[in-house]
């Protein structure tokens, strides 16, 4: 599986208190809006840069997070191949191993919502360090997994996905912390490597693992994997909350400094100074904004009908291509993959280019309030013709598995829904966290919910959709619910910006 997240005065939607210290943060006061616009009535003096770490610095911290991303999605992928197998070992159906399945994507959806509250509250680094080492002792427990006991098995899975789910939310809350939104695109795009790779690399090693060394070889491997990223965090990751961490001038001890600091070594530090306890805020107040709801709707529709290609390509190549083995099967998940890293880094580089278009079309020193700028167009504005093309690829995939066509026009659509799908993903992720800044792991938390939860019901129906309905009617329906998310995107660039509007303009008038 694949899927991210942060404070709450700068950008809150859902709290007017944050705790956020502006003296530690100075550019949280000076900024508008979310951080998106500068204030236009901003001292002439010289203000202290949003973070003091280098553009070298913050690539390398995003480079760390996107590993620490991988490990959202690698547990589920890498596990897909061995599941005939894995129903043979325990005596059930395929039907009834897909219940593990179903299991983990539900975790997957719910468990950041806790998680990314509280790294939006206590931290990122300690949030991360709990959340692996939870994912080492599950992966653990699976590997001892008696075959004797599925319902284990279920559990265990559960406490995986547990353990795992929030890095992707946690790591777009890092971004959120140390990035302009005239950068963050790029970062995104690349923090998001981590996670696609996972796709890509994932079933084929699960597929060679449990082919020569049998299906508890994969959670082994994730064990030595886990361990080795948790001692990445522990030895090199600060604190990157603003509340925290300041703009990472603010002087970090406990918990929160690594035991090998080498970010921000030059930076003068300042003591940290006490700030206000922060009041927790309910994720689920997310959702009462339609502008948010739209958002996280559209993004979950499209991700979960990728889901139902990515979770069935072993079961379906298994029938129509019976000459494939278990890992060639898992080698023809690269493709998936593929587009996927192609579409995470031309889109974050993209997103940047546009946004400082738009930014030069609605210069700071012209808008009323910095509300004004029309972020959901900056972002959004392109993104319909990914639908597009998704959509047709989705209609063609039903298509092909429906008439049995040659295997590479399967391994080419899949790497256009890989594309496709991601491409939209960072899209609205990254409109997330300009809207959400200040909440951005919260803001991921309720994307993974969204399609986590759309995900599962699809997988959960998938199966009896194609037996009863053929695999072309099938996609037929799924690509015309597709299509009709067209109708969201133009609602979200044309009215979610009024509604976002009213309500930054609101939120400030109170605060004043």
């Amino acid at each position: 599986m694949d899927t991210v997240d942060v404070l709450d005065s700068v950008a809150s939607v859902d709290s007017v208190d944050d705790g956020t210290d502006t003296a530690a943060d100075p550019e949280a006061a000076r900024s508008g809006s979310n951080g998106v616009l500068e204030d236009i009535n901003a001292s002439t003096a010289p203000a202290p840069p949003y973070h003091v770490y280098t553009r070298h610095e913050k690539w390398c911290m995003v480079g760390l997070v996107a590993v620490t991303g991988l490990y959202s999605p690698l547990p589920a992928n890498i596990y897909f191949p061995a599941m005939p197998t894995l129903a043979l070992d325990f005596h059930v159906s395929t039907e009834a191993m897909n219940q593990t399945v179903t299991a983990y994507l539900l975790m997957q959806g719910v468990s950041p919502m806790l998680w990314g509250t509280l790294s939006d509250r206590y931290g990122r680094r300690p949030v991360f360090l709990i959340c692996l080492t939870i994912l080492i002792g599950s992966c653990i427990g699976l590997a001892l997994c008696p075959t004797s006991a599925f319902w284990l098995l279920i559990v265990l899975r559960l406490l995986q996905a547990a353990g795992c789910a929030s890095t992707i939310a946690l790591g777009a809350g890092v971004i959120g912390d140390i990035s302009t939104p005239d950068e963050r695109g790029g970062y995104f795009g690349y923090f998001n490597l981590g996670p696609m790779l996972a796709p890509c690399i994932g079933p084929a090693i699960g597929g060679v693992l449990s082919q020569n060394l049998g299906w508890r070889s994969i959670f082994w491997f994730l064990v030595i994997m886990a361990v080795v990223c948790l001692l990445l965090v522990l030895l090199f990751m600060p604190e990157t909350m603003r509340s925290i961490a300041g703009n990472g001038s603010v002087a970090l001890t406990g918990v929160y400094r690594p035991l090998v600091p080498v970010f921000g070594r030059k930076v003068k530090t300042l003591p940290r100074t006490p700030s206000p306890r922060k009041v927790s805020n309910n994720p689920f107040g997310i959702f009462l904004y339609p502008d948010i709801s739209i958002t996280l709707f559209f993004t979950g529709v499209v991700y979960s009908i990728n889901y139902t290609v990515t979770a069935t390509i072993s079961s379906s190549f298994a029938t129509i291509y019976p000459f494939l083995d278990e890992t060639t099967i898992g080698l023809c998940y690269l493709a998936t993959g593929g587009g996927m890293i192609v579409g995470s880094t031309t889109t974050g580089k993209f997103l940047d280019w546009d946004f400082a278009r738009v930014k030069r079309k609605y210069p700071t020193d012209q808008l009323a309030h910095p509300a004004d700028f029309p972020r959901e167009y900056a972002r959004l504005r392109t993104m319909p013709i990914h639908l597009v093309i998704f959509t047709a690829s989705v209609f063609g995939w039903g298509f092909c598995m429906e008439h049995k066509a040659h295997i590479a026009v399967s391994l080419v659509l899949q790497f256009v829904l890989g594309w496709t799908s991601i491409s939209i993903l960072n899209t609205t992720m990254t409109l997330m966290i300009d809207v959400l800044q200040s909440r951005s792991s919260s803001a991921t938390a309720c994307t993974n919910l969204v399609r986590c939860l759309l995900a599962t019901v699809l997988v959960a129906v998938i199966d009896k959709m194609t037996t009863t309905m053929s695999y072309q009617w099938t996609y037929v329906f799924w690509g015309l619910i597709s299509a009709s998310m067209l109708i969201l995107m133009y609602v979200e660039i044309k009215i979610g910006s009024k509604w976002r509007r009213a309500r930054e303009i609101a939120q400030d008038k109170e605060t004043e």
